[in-house]
Parts: C-alpha cells; sequence; structure tokens
C-alpha cells in the first residue's frame, strides 16, 4: 500500500481536503495527516481522523506523539508528503527552510517527495514573493498542482482557487508512477540557454533562465512520463524525477537530443544559438589598441526542424517556442511553418526584465489556429501546457 502524509494548511479551501483523502482512501491509499493551526480554523481533527482512520498530528512538542511516532520518523514513512491546501505561508516557510510547527519542520525533515497544492487570494498568489517562492520550490524538485482561476470566497475573481480535488488525485498518482495520462510517454524538452564560445573565456549568449523549459519538464514528469531534460547553462536546479543531461553549445544539444531518441514527445523550449563563432581562438583574445577583431559567424544546427523532419524517428508531438519582440503571432506562424512543428508557443521578450523573468504571457499556434493565454506564472504555464499535451494522448 502506497502512503501518503497529507498537511492540512489554513485557508477557506481546506474543507476540499476531506473530500481528497476520500478519494484517496477509496483508490487504495494509507494517509496520515497532519493539521495546522491555522488549518485547524477550517476543518477538525476528528473529521480528518474520521475519514483516513489514523491519528492526526498537530503540535511539534507533543510528548504522546514524539512517544508514539517522532516528527522525523513521520517525514519519512510516508512515500509522497501533499500540502494541500498550500497557504502563501507554508509555501514561504518552505522557500526559507523555516520549521517553527509540525507541518514546516516535517517539510524541512522529510526525505521524500513533495507535492504542494496552492490555494489563497488572488492577489496573495500574484504577488511578486509568492511567485518567486514557487520559483524556488520547483527548482528544488517540488511538485506542483497550480491553482485553478475563478470566484473566490472574498469576492474576487483569478487564479487561486484549489484545484479540484480528481485533479490532485491524478497528481499524487502521477508523482507515485500510478498512471497519469502520460505514463509510458518519454518526453524530450530542451531549456536554458546556450553558450556559443569565441575563446577559453568569452561566448556569445542569451538572456535565458531555463524557468520555463524546466517547469515544462516538471510538469510533463507530473502527469506520468519519462522527460529528458537536455539544459544548456542555467542557475536553478534540476527538476525531480527528471533524467538531465547538462550541456553548454548548440551542437552539444543537439547531440544530447539525438541520443535520447525515440521520444514520443519533444518540447523545445530552450533558446538555441543562432550563430556560433567559426573560427574559435585558442587562447584569450587580446586589445592591442587597433581595430577590435571581426568574428566570422556560422549557423548553428536547427534542433527544432531537425526534430520535426519526418521520418521513423520523429516524435509524434513536437512543440517549438518562439521568443518575439513584434509582429508576435505572423512571425510565430511563419517559423511553425517553416520548422514544420506540431505546435508553437509564442511569447513577446521585447520589454525588459521579460526574458528570465518569473512570468509568461503565450500565444498557443497549432493546425486549429492560435489561442492566447492569459498572463501567468511560469509553473503555471507548464501546467497547463503539459495538461494539453496530456489531452492530445488520450
Amino acid at each position: 500500500m502506497k502512503r501518503v502524509l497529507l498537511i492540512v494548511s489554513g485557508g477557506i479551501a481546506a474543507y476540499k481536503a476531506l473530500e481528497l483523502v476520500r478519494l484517496l482512501t477509496k483508490a487504495g491509499y494509507g494517509v496520515t495527516s497532519v493539521l495546522t493551526q491555522a488549518g485547524a480554523q477550517f476543518v477538525t481533527p476528528l473529521s480528518l481522523q474520521a475519514l483516513t482512520g489514523n491519528k492526526v498530528y498537530t503540535e511539534l512538542f507533543s510528548l504522546t506523539d514524539e512517544s508514539e511516532m517522532g516528527h522525523i520518523e513521520l517525514s519519512r514513512s510516508a512515500d509522497l508528503v501533499v500540502v494541500a491546501p498550500a497557504s502563501a505561508d507554508i509555501l514561504a516557510k518552505m522557500a526559507a527552510g523555516l520549521a517553527g510547527d509540525l507541518a514546516s519542520t516535517l517539510l524541512l525533515a522529510t526525505d521524500k517527495r513533495v507535492l504542494v497544492a496552492p490555494a489563497m487570494n488572488v492577489r496573495m498568489w500574484e504577488h511578486a514573493a509568492t511567485q518567486a517562492n514557487m520559483a524556488l520550490l520547483q527548482t528544488r524538485g517540488v511538485l506542483v498542482v497550480p491553482p485553478d482561476a475563478g470566484p473566490m470566497a472574498c469576492g474576487e475573481f483569478g487564479p487561486g482557487r484549489l484545484a479540484e480535488p480528481p485533479v490532485i488525485l491524478a497528481a499524487i498518482e502521477a508523482a507515485l508512477g500510478v498512471g497519469g495520462p502520460l505514463t509510458g510517454k518519454h518526453a524530450i524538452v530542451t531549456s536554458g540557454p546556450t553558450h556559443e564560445p569565441i575563446d577559453p573565456v568569452r561566448y556569445i549568449a542569451n538572456r535565458s533562465s531555463g524557468k520555463q523549459g524546466h517547469a515544462i519538464a516538471a510538469a510533463l514528469a507530473a502527469l506520468g512520463a519519462r522527460v529528458t531534460l537536455v539544459s544548456g547553462p542555467v542557475e536553478i536546479g534540476d527538476p525531480a524525477g527528471v533524467q538531465t543531461v547538462h550541456v553548454e553549445t548548440a551542437a552539444q544539444m543537439l547531440a544530447a537530443v539525438e541520443a535520447a531518441l525515440p521520444a514520443d514527445i519533444a518540447v523545445c523550449a530552450a533558446a538555441v544559438g543562432d550563430w556560433r563563432v567559426a573560427d574559435e581562438a585558442p587562447h584569450k583574445m587580446k586589445k592591442d589598441g587597433g581595430v577590435p577583431p571581426a568574428l566570422h559567424l556560422m549557423e548553428n544546427p536547427d534542433i527544432l526542424a531537425r526534430l520535426s523532419a519526418p521520418g521513423p524517428q520523429r516524435p509524434k508531438l513536437v512543440v517549438g517556442f518562439a521568443a518575439e519582440t513584434e509582429r508576435l503571432e505572423e512571425y510565430a506562424a511563419a517559423k511553425r511553418a517553416r520548422k514544420g512543428c506540431d505546435w508553437i508557443v509564442a511569447n513577446n521578450v521585447g520589454g525588459t526584465g521579460i526574458m528570465g523573468g518569473e512570468e509568461n504571457e503565450v500565444l498557443l499556434l497549432s493546425a486549429d489556429g492560435a489561442r492566447a493565454w492569459p498572463k501567468a506564472g511560469k509553473i503555471e504555464v507548464a501546467a497547463k501546457l503539459a495538461a494539453k499535451i496530456g489531452e492530445f494522448f488520450a
């Protein structure tokens, strides 16, 4: 029997945790629950205990609980730790590594995968602090079931509603390797920039952070896919549950992608350099007070076009990215036709701080036309794209 440690934090959405427990136990999972002080304002320990059939833990400094099952053992006895709902407060504690109560201590002490389902007011969810915390947690391998958009108990409208319990259950099962719409599928995801050397100390690069590509890799893995992430040089960690191959140049990225074939899905989110220096200097180039040296450039291999070309190893679904500064839909549509890929995810990067930032506003182009998605955190964009890919294979 797979075991889930469910942490219920504060917020009106805590009542949905009871339905999640019912679904988990019905599916045959063992559930142990931890209720925070704020969570106990909305649901009672008795309700959780009645549904799980197990003791509910609430206090860090409880002599009885520590003698029965210490918090270290509790943090490691389950196969997966789930926080639902995950309030802005507990997400901030996780990001900062705080351990001031039982829930945060368990999250810091666990050696198991962690899945969070955030729920909060739309302004709290969209706040830069919350988005930064979410991005940081995902680089540490935390799995995310993004919130839904809709009317809230506070009267506002927007993203922040807890995902429905069946959606959370599906994510839990995918994290545990049970089902998931992409189970049995292999996905290749490229992410980050490439560094094209000029000499041993200088290179040509771009502003890509890899945040979007890494988030997509994690989102596909959460739906059950086996994911190979081919990453250029980035400053973020490898997603949990994903095989990551680190490269620097476009040529190395192409070689890693081809080595990972065959695949069912390819998502080319990397910002691959269009050109490389044809005559890389063997030693550091020096200024001599004269004319600056000219760089002779040559085209890099086109990874997206190679993957999209007809043939026995072409993935069934190839998704490209188009970062543009003007005429977004026109240029993205032309790129999709030129490369031969199935979908293009286009975004306008013409403003300061957009490329490498925490949010994205994209246009998805396919044979069915173009659909604009509202601006959202990159984790949400990744989850939405992964869900669309899951629907494609349904």
